[in-house]
């Protein structure tokens, strides 16, 4: 160390980090399990198209680095994103990436990139173009401020109530924040609300998974709910 010079404790954990993101098949898994989900080892080592064994030493490193959680259920080992601040993490991380310029290779990976840019889950809140569209339609309706970063107003906190969807905040995270989206370049809602609404729109079947990847859409009956609810128009099988 030269005189003067004072260590940054800082670096060797922030490179420690990055090498952690440094591995295709460790990216793989993590964009994979952004959709909230716990997944096998054996589920992700068929989706990074890797051995078990290779899929297992990438996950027994993310575990150790804290992106990861795992549990066991008899034989079988689930993994999961360790939180909602990683799960951000790797959204950002995406959205600042250089875009993907190749052409899709098959028609199912053409499919499986529309269906993924018009709706998707980002973790646990909605992204793509349907979660912009519900992020713009709050905004206009003065559920939700963007002026000074994302924070619902009043009046959207009585929204949700009259919905009946409950806004429980655990621990640090906030009540609405902003995530910005890999394919629209814009944000959208995350934070306790942006979850709370996810999960009411998946479970009062207003969308509905669709493929192995986190793609989402737009049910007739969510179609009616978010023009009732929202003012959207033009969603379904959205």
């Amino acid at each position: 160390m030269t005189p003067g010079h004072t260590k940054n404790t800082t670096a060797p954990a922030l490179a420690a980090l990055a090498a952690l993101f440094a591995d295709e098949t460790r990216a793989a898994c993590l964009l994979a399990l952004l959709d909230g989900r716990a997944w096998t080892a054996g589920e992700l080592a068929r989706h990074a198209g890797v051995a078990a064994s290779t899929a297992s030493e990438h996950l027994g490193k993310l575990v150790a680095g804290g992106l990861l959680t795992e549990e066991r259920q008899g034989r079988h080992r689930y993994v999961r994103l360790a939180d909602a601040r990683v799960a951000q993490l790797v959204e950002d991380l995406t959205a600042h990436a250089a875009p993907d310029a190749t052409r899709p290779r098959t028609l199912r990976e053409s499919s499986t990139r529309s269906a993924m840019a018009r709706g998707r889950t980002c973790y646990d809140h909605l992204a793509g173009r349907l979660g912009i569209a519900i992020t713009g339609a709050m905004t206009s309706r003065g559920l939700l401020r963007q002026d000074t970063g994302f924070a619902l107003t009043d009046q959207g906190v009585d929204w949700y109530g009259e919905l009946g969807i409950e806004l429980v905040r655990t621990g640090r995270r906030p009540l609405a924040r902003a995530c910005l989206d890999w394919t629209e370049r814009r944000p959208h809602l995350a934070g306790v609300a942006g979850a709370a609404l996810c999960g009411h729109a998946l479970a009062a079947g207003w969308c509905e998974r669709i493929g192995s990847e986190r793609a989402v859409r737009v049910t007739p009956a969510g179609a009616r709910a978010l023009a009732a609810h929202l003012g959207i128009g033009g969603l379904r099988g959205a």
